[in-house]
C-alpha cells in the first residue's frame, strides 16, 4: 500500500515542469519508499501534459498523470487527485513551487504521528510585489472575518490530510464551492506548519481578480449566512427609518404642513417595498442558482486520460 501521495494540479506551468520534477526528486529521499506523486493537468492550454508524459517515466519515483478534458479549476483538479491517490496520507501542493516542496515532508511527519488529521501551511511571510501582498492580506482578512475564522491570516494554499479526510472531501461533490472551506467544515484535528512563500520564478499566476471574486462569493454563499444577515439588518434599518419618517409625515399632516393627502406615505411605502423586494430577490436568487447547479448532477470534472508508471 502507498504510504504517502502528493497531489499537484497543473495549469499553465510548462516552464515549471523541469524544476518541479527536480524538487520532487530531491524530496522523495526524505519520504517513505512507498511515495507517489499524482499530477492532474487541468485542461492546460500549454504543453504541460506533454512535458510531464515525457519526463515522468524517467523521474525515479512512482507517479500518476491524469488529464482533465477541459479546465475545471484548481479545486476540481485537487479533488480528482485526492480520489486517484492511494496513499494513507496525502499532501497537496502547487506546481509553481511558491510554497516550498519541503512542506510535504513536514506534513507527512505531522500526519504519520497520528496526532493530527489535517496539516495546513501557515504563511508567515511572502516574497511578492508590495501591491500583490497588500491585496492578498486584505482579501484573506475579510475572508477570515466573514467566512472561516479559524483559517490562517494568509489563507491556505497547501495542505495535507489522512485518507479518511480525503474521502470525506471527495464525498462532498458540490459545484461552485470552496475546497478549502470544506476542509475546515469537515473538522478533524488540525495543525499549522509555518512557511515563507517564495517568489514565482517562471510564468504568471492564474489567480486573477475575477477568480478571486468568484472564490469569495462561492465561499460566502456556500458556508455563511452573511447575505441573509445583511438582508435582515437592511430590513431592520429600513423599518426604523420608515417608522421615523412615518412619524414625521404624520406630524406634518396633523399640523397642515402637507397639503396633498396621502402622497408622502404612499411614496415612502412604494420606495421601501421596492428596494426590499429587489434586494431579497437578488440574494435569494444567488442561493437558488447554487441549488440548481448542484441538482443537475453533473460531475465536477471529467478525466480524459489516466496513466501510471
Amino acid at each position: 500500500m502507498t504510504e504517502f501521495s502528493i497531489v499537484i494540479p497543473v495549469y499553465r506551468n510548462s516552464e515549471n515542469i523541469g524544476p518541479l520534477i527536480d524538487a520532487l526528486g530531491a524530496l522523495v529521499a526524505e519520504l517513505p519508499d512507498a511515495t507517489e506523486v499524482v499530477f492532474v493537468v487541468d485542461g492546460s492550454p500549454d504543453d504541460s501534459y506533454a512535458k510531464l508524459a515525457e519526463a515522468l517515466p524517467e523521474a525515479g519515483f512512482s507517479t500518476q498523470l491524469l488529464q482533465h478534458s477541459r479546465n475545471f479549476g484548481s479545486f476540481a483538479a485537487i479533488r480528482t487527485g485526492l480520489a486517484a491517490a492511494s496513499g494513507r496520507f496525502i499532501g497537496v501542493m502547487a506546481a509553481d513551487l511558491q510554497e516550498p516542496a519541503e512542506l510535504m515532508v513536514e506534513f507527512y511527519r505531522a500526519l504519520a504521528s497520528e496526532a493530527v488529521d489535517v496539516a495546513v501551511g501557515r504563511r508567515v511571510s511572502r516574497d511578492d510585489p508590495a501591491l500583490t501582498s497588500m491585496s492578498s492580506r486584505a482579501f484573506w482578512a475579510f475572508y477570515r472575518r466573514s467566512i472561516i475564522r479559524d483559517m490562517p491570516p494568509g489563507g491556505v494554499d497547501v495542505f495535507g490530510c489522512t485518507r479518511a479526510v480525503a474521502d470525506e472531501l471527495v464525498r462532498l461533490n458540490e459545484a461552485n464551492s470552496s475546497l478549502v472551506a470544506q476542509l475546515y467544515w469537515v473538522g478533524f484535528r488540525r495543525a499549522e506548519i509555518p512557511y515563507s512563500r517564495q517568489l514565482r520564478e517562471h510564468g504568471e499566476s492564474s489567480w486573477t481578480f475575477r477568480k478571486r471574486v468568484k472564490y469569495l462569493l462561492d465561499s460566502i454563499f456556500s458556508f455563511t449566512n452573511l447575505p441573509l444577515d445583511l438582508l435582515l439588518i437592511t430590513g431592520l434599518i429600513g423599518t426604523v427609518v420608515v417608522v421615523l419618517v412615518g412619524l414625521l409625515v404624520l406630524t406634518f399632516s396633523l399640523t397642515g404642513a402637507i397639503t396633498a393627502p396621502g402622497y408622502a406615505p404612499i411614496m415612502l411605502a412604494i420606495l421601501f417595498s421596492t428596494f426590499l423586494m429587489i434586494t431579497s430577490i437578488g440574494i435569494l436568487g444567488a442561493y437558488i442558482w447554487r441549488i440548481f447547479e448542484n441538482t443537475k448532477g453533473r460531475p465536477i470534472s471529467i478525466v480524459m486520460s489516466r496513466e501510471k508508471w
